[in-house]
């Protein structure tokens, strides 16, 4: 069985930073791609960012570029998201997800999913 879970959301104010984690248990996925979706209340889930198992190649959605960083650490099994100048439009709720699929660059399949960390972001 695979488990997800996400931490470290928060509320915080425009401009200000928070770094969301995701630890993996169950399996180990060292060798598979990761990522960060999010969904806003009353919209559709969407694409934040992806790493490859390696951590080498990353892929970021237009809106977070520049000021989001994605990275894992495959010894400790956990995933990062460094979220820094943060607006109001980042408030969401932010899930992490594994490809099962391993060493596959760029993932095209998100099988299994986390519960979800909440961000609210102030003005």
């Amino acid at each position: 069985q695979v488990q997800l879970v996400e931490s470290g959301g928060g509320l915080v104010q425009a401009g200000g930073s928070l770094r969301l984690s995701c630890a993996a248990s169950g399996r180990t996925f060292s060798r598979n791609a990761m990522g960060w979706f999010r969904q806003a209340p009353g919209k559709e889930r969407e694409f934040v960012a992806a790493i490859s198992w390696s951590g080498i190649n990353t892929r970021y959605a237009d809106s977070v570029k520049g000021r989001f960083t994605i990275s894992r650490d495959n010894a400790r099994g956990t995933m990062y998201l460094q979220m820094n100048s943060l607006k109001p439009e980042d408030t969401a709720d932010y899930y992490c997800t594994i490809d099962s699929t391993a060493s596959r660059w760029p993932p095209t399949k998100f099988d299994y999913w986390g519960q979800g960390t909440q961000v609210t972001v102030s003005s």
